[in-house]
């Protein structure tokens, strides 16, 4: 006796809106209980697990860097752009959200280790927030998506102002991860513009 062949259920090529939001505030919530966590518990130091330059030890915490910050203020001043960019990028895919994310991470990251000054440690979600923007501002021109090139114009309107934290105007403030974020995110989108998705159900 034949059977037929059992049907896959594939991930949705893009979530909804609820579940975009969900997603993102799911991780807003992560990155501020770590810093509850930093702030409670005496002797902790996950701001330790930043990133120090050019030291082949620190390379993985490229990786978790992104999710500590030095302080209340400097997360507040990142979580508003983390979730509006991000929730933007997810709402056009799950596959563009993933290669922007993770462009904008590792070259971030690598920016501030081969090129931070020495004796210091830099962390924080404003590297990614940097690559999601520039994603999010180049990938019409590269797809000549109209709708894309509609929300960049929209998104540079509304954060475009932070695009000259890619220079070393202030202390303390890390201008390699800005700039390392925003050059993945431009590479993330020139990428993706080579290897579009496939189309889906409209």
């Amino acid at each position: 006796m034949t059977y037929p062949a059992p049907t896959r259920r594939r991930l949705p090529a893009r979530p909804d809106v609820r579940g975009a939001s969900l997603f993102m505030g799911v991780w807003v919530v992560l990155l501020w209980f770590l810093e509850l966590v930093d702030a409670a518990v005496p002797g902790l130091r996950l701001d330790s697990w930043g990133v120090s330059p050019r030291d082949p030890a620190e390379l993985p915490q490229i990786f978790t860097a992104p999710l500590l910050h030095v302080g209340w203020q400097h997360l507040a001043a990142n979580t508003i752009p983390f979730f509006v960019l991000g929730l933007v990028i997810l709402l056009s895919g799950i596959r563009p959200f993933l290669v922007a994310t993770l462009a904008s991470v590792v070259v971030s990251g690598a920016f501030v280790w081969l090129f931070s000054a020495p004796g210091t440690v830099t962390l924080g979600a404003s590297g990614v927030v940097f690559g999601w923007l520039a994603f999010v501002l180049v990938r019409g021109v590269f797809s000549g998506n109209v709708r894309h090139l509609l929300v960049g114009v929209v998104m540079f309107l509304v954060y475009g102002g932070v695009l000259w934290g890619v220079l070393p105007t202030a202390s303390g403030i890390s201008w390699q991860g800005h700039l390392g974020g925003a050059v993945g995110g431009v590479l993330a989108a020139w990428w993706l513009s080579r290897r579009p998705d496939a189309p889906g159900p409209s």
